[in-house]
Order: C-alpha cells, then sequence, then structure tokens
C-alpha cells in the first residue's frame, strides 16, 4: 500500500462501475478502488491531459450507450491482432 488512502465517494453511471469491476477482475486488482487508483496514476503520469479532458467523448448518447464488456473484448481482440500481424 503506497501512500495513505482516504475515502472519497464519486457519481459514476452504472456501466462504469461494471468497468471498474471488469478491470479488477481481469488483472487480479483486488476490488475496483486499485482499478479506478490505476486510472488516475496513469492520467497523471502518463496521459494526455488535453486528449483526455478537451475531447468529447459521448458513449451514452445512444440508448443502449455506455460501456460494454462484449464489445471492449471484441475490440481489444482486433487492436491485439493487428499488433501481432
Amino acid at each position: 500500500m503506497a501512500g495513505k488512502k482516504i475515502s472519497v465517494e464519486f457519481d459514476v453511471q452504472k456501466d462504469l462501475v461494471d468497468m471498474l469491476e471488469f478491470a479488477a477482475e481481469k488483472y487480479q486488482l483486488g476490488d475496483k478502488s486499485k482499478a479506478l487508483r490505476c486510472l488516475l496514476d496513469f492520467a497523471a503520469t502518463d496521459g494526455d491531459w488535453d486528449i483526455i479532458f478537451k475531447q468529447i467523448r459521448c458513449i451514452r448518447c445512444a440508448p443502449d450507450g455506455g460501456w460494454k464488456k462484449e464489445e471492449h473484448e471484441a475490440k481489444q481482440g482486433i487492436i491485439r491482432n493487428q499488433f501481432y500481424q
């Protein structure tokens, strides 16, 4: 455990909670809080803040919008196949 952690409350959509739980399980992080900390650490150290905060992403505009495990896994499979060819 690096650094003292404090409890903070955030309001997020259900699909984002699902995404964090999926990441925590897939990468054996322990829980969704650790998955969120990993994302925040990436944003703080390696993320391009202009890309993160200035680019508008509206994944919930469609009636069935939001993060979906099946779409994520399909996209990751395509990216892996392109990378290893």
